[in-house]
């Protein structure tokens, strides 16, 4: 948080795409969940929805288990590798799934579509995918191998199936999608 402290701005976008959805939100995935902090924003900005947090690494988990203390009523916590064609399976369907600084995390752009489509796969009809990542180019990241331009970003989104894509915030070099 402290080398880029503008991602609670990214935070509270989050939590307003989801609050303001057309259709009501109760089963969040996050995808590359790490140590908790846009779940603890998430969940308690709203009231209403249950959380699955799935990363592939142990540690991340026990410290985003310590960060969510009181709120464990409401979430789950699933170790898988998103980066594995199988990771997916089994985890039911979803309202809403959001990642954050972790589509990069495949370690080439041409993974992310993807990626996406088994996202698609595991929404609920009409269901919202929030996609904040890094970006190429003038105020970004330089590895043109590993992140997208925010119209890669969006062109991958749309390869994968989603019919509406929309850039919501972008700040230090991340742009946040919406994508139904």
């Amino acid at each position: 948080m402290s080398k880029r402290p503008w991602r609670t701005e990214f935070f509270a976008q989050f939590a307003v795409q989801i609050a303001s959805a057309p259709r009501s939100i109760h089963r969040v995935l996050e995808i590359g969940s790490g140590p908790g902090f846009l779940a603890r924003h998430l969940l308690e900005a709203l009231s209403g929805i249950s959380y699955v947090l799935l990363d592939f690494s142990p540690a991340m988990h026990e410290l985003a288990m310590k960060r969510l203390t009181g709120l464990e009523n409401r979430l789950q916590f699933i170790e898988r590798d998103f980066k594995r064609e199988d990771w997916c399976e089994g985890l039911g369907q979803f309202d809403c799934v959001v990642t954050h600084q972790a589509v990069h995390e495949l370690r080439h752009k041409h993974h992310a579509t993807q990626l996406h489509s088994q996202v698609r796969g595991i929404l609920e009809r009409d269901g919202l995918y929030l996609v904040c990542d890094h970006f190429v180019g003038d105020g970004g990241m330089t590895n043109a191998q590993l992140y997208m331009s925010v119209e890669e970003q969006k062109q991958a989104l749309l390869a994968a199936g989603f019919t509406q894509v929309e850039e919501i915030f972008t700040r230090g070099g991340m742009v946040l999608h919406r994508a139904t």
